[in-house]
């Protein structure tokens, strides 16, 4: 099943841009997220992002197999 993936634009103090699924509970406000379209896993979502903000990493919280840093 596939979910909607989002990009935050606002960076981290590490400098990354986390990557959230639809139903994270730490999902930014509307105005901060990019949508990154619909996909099986995160591991896509953050590759797609990734095309956007080099430094995109999952989010710990929705996406922890995509948590790296």
């Amino acid at each position: 099943m596939k979910k909607r993936y989002w990009v935050s634009k606002i960076r981290q103090l590490n400098g990354d841009h986390e990557v959230h699924d639809e139903s994270c509970r730490a999902l930014p406000k509307f105005e901060n997220r990019q949508l990154l379209g619909e996909f099986a896993t995160c591991q896509e979502a953050v590759r797609e992002a990734k095309k956007i903000y080099l430094t995109a990493d999952g989010c710990k919280i929705c996406s922890p197999t995509c948590h790296t840093r």
